[in-house]
């Protein structure tokens, strides 16, 4: 085992190399960047980015006004500004250097877990990220317990009432959580429990009251009013989650336990005098639970990184999907590969656990003797 688990370790360098590679190529070849962007700034109504760029807004704006003969073509919108403005953006975001330099130099400071300041924040990365993360691990840590707290045993029944009327209509109940995107059942229970147009029975914004906003992390853990407001805030972000999210895992339950209870073992231990309970825990459980661990990374880095972007919207939710989506919008490049580094790296070590828990729930799996 520690043989495995040293190759699946080595393999993480060049998988997550990969990964940062096509994903530098592909923004490469997208149109706009953060040059394009404050140039359009610049030329349009809002000025705010002569404050990032150097805190003199008015040499800024004499600058894109001063009229010139030198090409500036390259970026759509920058014909009227000084050439050696178009240069300090440029040094400034880093495109003074060739691709491959800059994604050598990009490479060689994420090793070090170096991942710079945002480009419009003037904020450390990691700081940003840890400002994101309280609500992030909110919403993934509570959504994958609930949902497999509900798949699971749910699923487990259905298989062995397959057929019957309860597992018919919970079948019809599955397929209304698959098929309903997670946003509109938001909408429907703001509508119905925040004060849309029913009742105004839960709070719309945020995790907390503006009260725990700013005590510490073991203030409010200590305090019981704080948690069941924590719990309050919660409750319908999470619903319109769950309602989305149980459905893949159930039927892959169903399906798994269904496909062992018909083997021949489950036959023989039944033949031996064990009762149902006996056969479903103790004998086609450990078989069955395999397919449903393997999907388990998948949907707690879903859940834990990206969440909801559009639940985060509507319930107001500055998290780390939301971060991403608006680094996405912004060009923020930094922040992109640097969230999008952690998130891989941490999806693969988490891909790792999983194969580790196989060997937990049935010790005959031995990937000593696999090949990677």
């Amino acid at each position: 085992m520690a043989a495995y688990i040293l190759r699946r370790f080595l393999l993480l360098i060049p998988t997550l190399f990969g990964i940062m590679a096509i994903s530098f190529a592909i923004v490469q070849l997208a149109p706009g960047g953060p040059v394009e962007k404050v140039i359009a700034q610049l030329t349009g109504t809002d000025v705010s980015a002569t404050a990032r760029i150097s805190g003199s807004g008015g040499d800024l704006v004499g600058q894109r006004l001063a009229q010139t003969s030198g090409d500036t073509t390259r970026y759509r919108g920058s014909q009227g500004l000084d050439p050696e403005f178009i240069k300090k953006l440029e040094k400034q975001f880093g495109f003074d250097k060739p691709p491959l330099e800059r994604f050598w130099l990009m490479m060689k400071s994420f090793a070090t877990f170096d991942f710079g300041e945002s480009y419009y924040r003037n904020v450390p990365i990691l700081t940003l990220i840890g400002e994101k993360m309280p609500v992030s691990i909110s919403l993934g840590i509570w959504l994958t317990l609930v949902s497999y707290l509900i798949s699971i045993p749910l699923g487990i029944k259905k298989a062995v009432n397959d057929g019957n009327t309860f597992d018919v209509w919970t079948s019809a109940v599955i397929v209304v959580g698959y098929a309903v995107p997670g946003f509109l059942f938001g909408i429907f229970l703001i509508v119905l429990f925040a004060g849309g147009s029913v009742w105004n029975l839960f709070p719309l914004r945020g995790l907390w009251s503006e009260q725990y906003s700013h005590v510490s992390t073991w203030a409010w853990l200590t305090d019981p009013r704080g948690m069941l407001d924590y719990a309050w805030h919660l409750v319908l972000p999470l619903t319109a989650l769950v309602l989305g999210a149980f459905a893949n895992t159930t039927m892959l339950t169903k399906n798994c336990f269904l496909d062992e209870i018909r083997k021949q073992y489950v036959t023989t231990a039944r033949m031996k005098g064990l009762n149902e309970r006996q056969v479903l825990y103790g004998h086609v459980f450990r078989n069955a639970m395999l397919l449903v661990i393997a999907g388990f990374p998948g949907a707690f880095i879903g859940a834990f990184f990206t969440g909801s972007l559009l639940i985060e919207q509507i319930f107001s939710l500055d998290g780390l999907g939301l971060l991403g989506f608006e680094s996405v919008i912004n060009r923020d490049y930094p922040v992109v590969f640097a969230t999008l580094y952690i998130f891989s790296l941490f999806g693969l070590l988490i891909g790792l656990l999983s194969d580790l828990t196989y060997t937990w729930i049935d010790p005959r799996i031995d990937f000593e003797t696999r090949e990677v």
